[in-house]
């Protein structure tokens, strides 16, 4: 049996997943559309590629004026060569991307569409002048910028992160709506490479939701001290005008119902991403995309044969879950031409932000303690500071911390957060581990000193003699 799968957002990291998944499979005839330009999906153009590029500058230049050992004048942050530099590493990721997916179409069974597609009705998709009914369609439309509707948003000028991405030189000071993931990673290179004075506005108490608190605390501590930002917390915006010298003035409110005006050259929109729905053409179709519109088998609620997998879904933002997803609904697509029984999509929690520049990224696997509780786990915990360890000092990177959650009936290890210098890399040490189910007692406690991942040493250490005490 022959069936025919569209994908609507084939250069995307969701949609050329979900195309490396069937391309070969010798019962599957796919049509891919998109009309990116130059192809590659967010991730390759505007998100955590290029933005690790210019974070890397921004990093180099804070550990330079970090460190009291240095002497001599403090370099520069050349932001021509550095977007430069960016662009051309851009273009060779996203042309390796484009290729994939056009040597693909030079196959029989493949058709390439480099053009807008929508729908025109149910699983009837319109693009080039021409129409296709094929027997499911994947939906791989991203995201995109997500503005706030506050009162004079449209009399302002205000920069994305893809305007920053670009941009070679920064005024010297600026306010900052957004600090979620994208705040968290810009505002640093903002205040680093740009030099400038920066107000950032948060909502809660701390930054970093899905830290414990501690860690956003620490986090918050870091970007006051270090880049002596203003970060006011628990305000709300609530409204925004130009001043007469062309900048832009912001009136804040807090949960007492006080207020505060605060002022800056520009204005940085980092207020996260919306899923890319509305030039699908979906008010054509029987799918209605509120709620929760798409089933965790990755299939749209009101339409089993239309599957929706990456940003566009609202599910979960992040690059490598788009991937899992497109997996996943490859698989069910299968299934589901096969009368076959349908899998959800599951992960582990497994996040990263590239905070503090890079230098302090903070990262997530698995459960935090409260979440392990709310499962209902009786947990052991360990949390040490990134100072008691002593490598960290002697690399110049004492700031952070790490915490360890494991099952202390059996010792599963159960979810790690770290705020620390290559906390980024660990992630993976522990995404194994985790997924894995591994008895923290079983874990080899070997060091080869002097090494960061001392730190995790300490966290098995403490967290396998509770688990023996039970």
């Amino acid at each position: 049996m022959s069936i025919h799968v569209a994908i609507i957002g084939a250069y995307g990291s969701a949609g050329s997943a979900v195309a490396g998944e069937l391309v070969d499979h010798p019962d599957v005839e796919l049509t891919l559309f998109d009309d990116g330009d130059p192809g590659g999906g967010l991730c390759i153009l505007r998100g955590c590629m290029p933005s690790k590029e210019v974070l890397s500058a921004g990093a180099h230049r804070f550990q330079a004026r970090h460190d009291e050992r240095l002497m001599g004048d403090l370099p520069e942050v050349d932001l021509e060569r550095t977007v430069e530099r960016k662009d051309d590493h851009v273009l060779s990721w996203a042309g390796h991307r484009r290729d994939s997916i056009e040597t693909m179409a030079e196959r029989e069974d493949v058709t390439f569409v480099r053009d807008t597609a929508r729908f025109v009705d149910d699983r009837t998709i319109e693009a080039g002048g021409q129409c296709y009914e094929p027997d499911y369609v994947v939906v791989a439309t991203g995201s995109s910028v997500n503005i706030p509707d506050i009162p004079g948003m449209d009399e302002v000028d205000y920069m994305t992160s893809a305007e920053v991405l670009d941009a070679t030189e920064f005024p010297d000071s600026g306010i900052v709506m957004g600090f979620g993931y994208v705040g968290m990673e810009l505002v640093p290179y903002l205040a680093e490479a740009g030099g400038m004075d920066l107000t950032v506005v948060e909502h809660d108490v701390r930054p970093i939701d899905e830290a414990e608190l501690p860690f956003g605390d620490a986090a918050l501590e870091l970007y006051r001290e270090e880049w002596d930002l203003d970060i006011p917390t628990n305000v709300y915006e609530q409204r925004i005008e130009p001043t007469e010298d062309g900048g832009v003035r912001l009136y804040l409110e807090d949960e007492d119902g006080g207020q505060q005006v605060v002022e800056g050259d520009q204005l940085f929109c980092f207020t996260g991403r919306k899923p890319t729905i509305a030039p699908l053409g979906l008010e054509h179709t029987a799918i209605e995309p509120t709620g929760e519109w798409v089933a965790d088998t990755m299939q749209a609620v009101d339409d089993e044969q239309v599957f929706v997998v990456g940003d566009v879904n609202g599910k979960e933002p992040i690059l490598h879950v788009a991937k899992e997803q497109g997996f996943q609904a490859a698989d069910n697509i299968l299934a589901h031409a096969n009368g076959e029984p349908l899998e959800p999509y599951e992960n582990v929690h497994h996040h990263v932000i590239f905070s503090g520049l890079g230098v302090y990224p903070f990262a997530r696997v698995g459960h935090t303690e409260q979440s392990a509780r709310e499962a209902g786990f009786d947990v052991a915990v360990s949390t040490r500071q990134a100072s008691d360890d002593g490598v960290f000092k002697s690399k110049d990177v004492p700031e952070g911390l790490a915490k360890l959650v494991v099952d202390r009936q059996d010792g599963t290890v159960l979810g790690y957060q770290g705020l620390h210098y290559h906390a980024d890399t660990m992630a993976k040490t522990l995404q194994i581990v985790v997924e894995m189910g591994l008895d923290v007692r079983e874990i080899p406690d070997r060091a080869y000193h002097p090494t960061l991942p001392e730190i995790l040493d300490g966290l098995i250490r403490e967290t396998a003699a509770a688990v023996e005490e039970a």
